[in-house]
């Protein structure tokens, strides 16, 4: 698997024992391609680069160089468990960075989108870079590349891919996953024991709950924000839902309304409900959710997550709106 082109006879990966097999071939062409040599990878957390971290793991171990960059945009608990599944279960030589402050001091009255999320990948080149320049004897640069990005990108991939990185840190590319289609990929995570929740997280945007603290984020807005969109992934997980639905998630507006709380005017923010189905991405259609769901999501929010005093649900399918609000 030397070139960026699918075999015509290649197996799709369905069952365990397939993966066992891709891993096992992968694990070798890793360890001749590296040799002792380190390897550097940007180890986010999603679904691409965690099954890349895991498997080069078992075929050079402390070779590998994981680092993670909390932007502050993550969701609540995902950084957390990066650096328990990897830092401690699998004893990574993980490097965690939080960057929390860099990036939303940089952000601060920043409202345009595209604007944002050109900071927000810029500034994690930055970091990244930065620790790379730290470290010595890297020669290797991994990445989680997946065959749809080689078919829609030619192998540019917007978040994971660090491609510009300065041109004095000049590695050779390590992707061990690059001939799998995202259901391939879960299932060579599933074989590698990483965690159900991990293999099967969700799409999730490069700048993260930057585009869904919609607007000028600010950091109040931004923790309102994370503990609503908790609650809703709680929430779907015991109804059922999570299985069901290919993204759902929050996103809450710029502006406020009145509401009331114990007997007093109270202004908030509303969170907004996106629950889409898809197959590929380009349309998309709504998921109906059960009103008993809806109404105990609503209570919960309302009543757990301060600034927040409305939710509404958005029934706008693709087209005419994109998934995403920003």
């Amino acid at each position: 698997m030397c070139n960026n082109i699918r075999p015509d006879t290649m197996e799709r990966i369905t069952t365990k024992a397939l993966a066992d097999a891709f891993i096992d071939e992968q694990v070798k062409a890793v360890r001749e391609q590296v040799g002792d040599k380190k390897v550097l990878l940007a180890l986010s957390g999603g679904v691409d680069s965690s099954v890349v971290a895991a498997l080069l793991i078992k075929a050079i171990g402390r070779q590998l160089v994981c680092v993670h960059v909390n932007h502050g945009l993550m969701r609540k608990g995902e950084s957390e468990q990066v650096i328990n599944v990897f830092g401690k279960e699998l004893d990574a030589n993980l490097i965690y960075v939080d960057a929390t402050d860099r990036f939303l001091n940089l952000l601060e009255g920043v409202s345009e989108p595209e604007r944002k999320r050109k900071i927000i990948g810029a500034e994690f080149i930055n970091v990244f870079a930065e620790e790379a320049y730290k470290l010595e004897g890297v020669s290797f640069l991994a990445q989680g590349t997946i065959y749809p990005d080689i078919l829609e990108s030619k192998g540019v991939k917007a978040h994971h891919n660090v491609g510009g990185l300065p041109e004095d840190l000049k590695f050779e590319l390590v992707e061990p996953v690059k001939l799998l289609y995202k259901d391939e990929v879960r299932v060579v995570g599933d074989a590698l024991g990483l965690p159900r929740e991990m293999v099967y997280r969700q799409p999730f945007p490069g700048p993260g709950l930057g585009v869904r603290c919609l607007g000028a984020i600010t950091r109040d807005r931004l923790h309102a924000l994370r503990e609503a969109d908790a609650i809703l992934r709680e929430e779907f997980d015991k109804n059922g839902l999570a299985g069901k639905v290919w993204q759902y998630f929050i996103s809450v507006p710029d502006f406020k309304s009145v509401g009331v709380k114990d007997d007093k005017r109270y202004e908030g923010w509303p969170a907004i409900i996106r629950a889409v189905n898809t197959t590929d991405a380009m349309t998309a259609t709504i998921e109906e959710i059960p009103y008993p769901v809806l109404h105990h999501i609503t209570a919960r929010i309302t009543a757990e997550v301060p600034g927040i005093n409305r939710v509404l649900l958005d029934l706008t399918p693709k087209p005419v709106g994109t998934i995403e609000w920003e």
